[in-house]
């Protein structure tokens, strides 16, 4: 009789566990806009370009940001490694949004 309980038991642990990793891929989205600097958000302010500015900013402390400016919005980025090759470019994130910070799981070129 035990055996039937710790077999159920496990049934209902593993489908919890199906469900939950099962949520956590719905919550996933795309955004698209360019990669900017906390600095200057939507708008870049150096000349020599998105790129130029956005890596001169970044080395005086500002972080990795998703300029998107059809919505007028910039999001915080959670990794701040995977932009960096992206640097004023525009580009299609996919990850999960809390507040105004994309928790990035990955970044490809937008075309």
């Amino acid at each position: 009789m035990r055996r039937i309980g710790y077999v159920g038991l496990l049934l209902v642990v593993t489908a919890g566990l199906g469900f939950s990793a099962q949520k956590s891929k719905t919550n996933l989205r795309t955004f698209t806009g360019t990669i900017s600097d906390s600095m200057c958000g939507l708008k870049h302010m150096m000349p020599g370009g998105d790129k130029a500015c956005t890596e001169a900013c970044i080395k005086e402390g500002s972080k990795y940001v998703l300029a998107d400016t059809a919505r007028q919005m910039v999001y915080q980025l959670s990794d701040q490694t995977k932009p960096k090759s992206f640097a004023g470019e525009k580009v299609k994130i996919t990850g999960s949004l809390k507040g105004d910070t994309i928790t990035v799981d990955s970044i490809e070129a937008a075309k």
